[in-house]
């Protein structure tokens, strides 16, 4: 569901500088299995704590794809049903262990006509989880 606050966001609308609003994502085990088999990531550490273990971690947790999801989500609810997004690149940090809360924060970082760069953070209990950045493209007012 889209937020109504957003709901006819243009591109000009966006500055340089401006920061989203703080996303709080409570990680559950659902969310982490659940991320797991839509992405058919099928690694016994992000479903399997006996074998998470056995490997080294303390407990199951997200993989990749699940947080460039939750990122994309992010960053698409700020900007609006006119954006589209063109590239999402991230790199890992601190794992997302069930139990904990990931918080996402943005900025737009740049601006270059419809196309829109955000650059995403998300924390967690153990540090930065996530960071990186969302490439964001509006459609033309002329093109609706």
């Amino acid at each position: 569901m889209s937020n109504p606050a957003v709901r006819d966001r243009v591109s000009s609308d966006c500055v340089v500088g401006e920061e989203l609003p703080e996303s709080v994502v409570p990680i559950t085990r659902a969310l982490i299995v659940a991320g797991a088999l839509a992405t058919r990531d099928f690694q016994d550490v992000h479903h399997d704590a006996v074998q998470a273990v056995a490997r080294g971690s303390k407990d199951i947790f997200m993989n990749i794809l699940t947080t460039n999801g939750l990122v994309g989500q992010f960053v698409s609810a700020w900007a609006g049903p006119a954006a589209t997004v063109r590239r999402i690149k991230v790199r890992l940090g601190a794992p997302n262990y069930p139990g904990d809360d990931m918080h996402l924060s943005g900025t737009v970082s740049s601006k270059d006509g419809d196309t829109i760069v955000v650059t995403v953070r998300g924390r967690n209990s153990l540090g930065e989880h996530v960071n990186g950045t969302v490439t964001v493209a509006y459609e033309s007012p002329g093109a609706r």
